[in-house]
């Protein structure tokens, strides 16, 4: 398919919502591309995002999961996805409930807890999970994130870990002089 006849069939699925929007038009289209537009654009309805989130293809999922307009059960459920991507897709997800953040500062994958303990919108209590966290660097990353609570940071700054504990005093000095 041309570049041009996608566009068309792009317009025409949002123009023919009745016809061409049906989940079953998304799981039968084999058209990697048009998907993935789909999955992107702000007029996708839920319906589509839901078809559209059991997708096969990861890069349409993640695509999903990075739409501000998709839904958020969906965003949860994208939470406990089995790709990584996915996953941290949903994490920098302005549109991500709290719920979401809860799953995903408890994955069992390193860089995903690792992009949620950085992330500046991240709510307070995935900060508190986090700051538990058994690896080191994940708590690091809690006493560097900006957001992090003076209460966090006097725990953190308590650490067992010589990096976390000094990265924590200095957040809580750069606190006292920002007063």
């Amino acid at each position: 398919m041309t570049y041009f006849n996608l566009n068309l069939l792009v317009i025409f699925i949002f123009l023919s919502p009745s016809i061409a929007l049906s989940s079953e038009f998304i799981e039968q289209s084999d058209n990697d591309e048009v998907r993935y537009r789909l999955a992107g654009h702000p007029a996708t309805t839920p319906a589509m995002f839901e078809a559209l989130s059991f997708d096969k293809n990861d890069s349409i999922r993640k695509r999903v999961a990075s739409n501000r307009k998709t839904p958020k059960n969906i965003l949860t459920r994208l939470a406990s996805d089995f790709n990584q991507s996915v996953k941290i897709a949903v994490a920098t997800n302005l549109s991500a409930s709290d719920d979401v953040y809860l799953i995903l500062a408890k994955d069992p994958l390193l860089a995903v807890r690792s992009v949620v303990a950085r992330f500046e919108y991240v709510p307070v209590i995935a900060l508190e999970i986090l700051a538990k966290d058994k690896n080191v660097d994940i708590r690091l990353e809690v006493a560097r994130n900006l957001n992090t609570p003076k209460t966090l940071l006097i725990q953190l700054s308590k650490d067992s870990d010589n990096s976390v504990s000094t990265t924590a005093g200095q957040a809580l000095q750069r606190l006292q002089d920002e007063r």
